[in-house]
């Protein structure tokens, strides 16, 4: 059976993370677990102990969404690594196998699954879930960038798992990336031959009810992530049609839903996400202190640009 190593990063996450390593003890492929936690001030640490979880602690602004999490791997044993966020829950008991059973293929470098909104997420916050991660499965590789543009390297590490010869080929993740740091990986795995797969039969819950502003200050880093990775822009084409689509999909899904007196918010929102993105494609142009107060993640810039 192929050895697996999850890696969850924390902070601050007794809550969550309590429900989340119970869920994993459930499932019927299980392995080791790293929980790489910032320094908590709350019972995380422990925890993680008491479920018997691994701890890694580093200082809090040493916290790095790509070398935090590629010095974990060096940290762990497995053939297959899956990074998990806090504050995700399986969907069921074979979320994880299912999750693995696409790496009988030796060229999938990458797999992610299924993102199901939390009952009780907002409209926006469920469109955005069912948008980017759809009923119907797939494989991509890099030959079908002129069909999935900008989404071809998408994955996201709320649910991931890597082959570990694939991901430390393409040198981990990169550091100092204020966000995109799978993303990142995906484009670096596609350009080595790698495939992405997408599992949907692989789920769990998550998803975020984001105010307005704080969706575009998480636009602003998205557009930070794109300025400072052009390449990925270059090699898969740009954030502007799948934006469109976006825009048309999650309009509709509030006209079918019944939720018209989201229209306005719906107008405020996309108008804010816009801004937000092109300010941050922008940054470099912007003063530094007005930066950290556009950025979602203000303490990332307390390093430099």
């Amino acid at each position: 059976m192929t050895m697996i190593s999850i890696i969850i990063p924390t902070l601050n996450a007794e809550e969550p993370l309590s429900r989340l390593l119970t869920a994993l003890r459930s499932q019927t492929v299980r392995g080791e677990i790293l929980v790489v936690d910032s320094s908590s001030t709350d019972r995380t640490a422990a925890i993680a102990e008491s479920c018997g979880a691994r701890t890694m602690t580093i200082r809090r602004e040493d916290f790095d969404h790509g070398g935090s999490r590629t010095a974990a791997l060096r940290e762990t044993t497995g053939e297959i690594i899956i990074y998990l966020t806090q504050d995700v829950l399986p969907f069921n008991e074979r979320a994880v196998e299912n999750l693995l059973s696409v790496f009988s293929d030796s060229k999938v470098g990458a797999a992610f699954g299924r993102q199901l909104p939390y009952p009780g997420a907002s409209a926006f916050g469920a469109h955005l879930r069912l948008f980017n991660y759809p009923e119907t499965s797939c494989i991509r590789e890099l030959g079908d960038r002129g069909r999935y543009g900008i989404k071809t390297p998408f994955l996201s590490n709320s649910f991931a798992a890597y082959r570990r010869l694939a991901l430390e080929e393409v040198g981990g993740f990169r550091e100092r990336l204020i966000s995109g740091e799978d993303t990142y990986a995906g484009a670096r795995l596609l350009l080595a031959g790698y495939r992405i797969a997408y599992v949907a039969d692989a789920a769990v819950y998550h998803s975020h009810n984001y105010s307005v502003f704080r969706e575009f200050r998480r636009y602003f880093d998205i557009g930070v992530f794109h300025a400072s990775e052009s390449w990925i822009l270059d090699e898969f084409g740009s954030a502007g049609g799948e934006g469109l689509r976006y825009i048309r999909s999650e309009l509709a899904y509030l006209l079918e839903k019944g939720k018209y007196l989201l229209l306005p918010e719906f107008v405020i929102r996309n108008c804010l996400k816009y801004a937000g993105y092109h300010l941050g494609r922008r940054y470099e142009k912007i003063p530094a202190a007005m930066v950290r107060r556009l950025s979602m993640h203000s303490g990332w810039w307390d390093r430099g640009r």
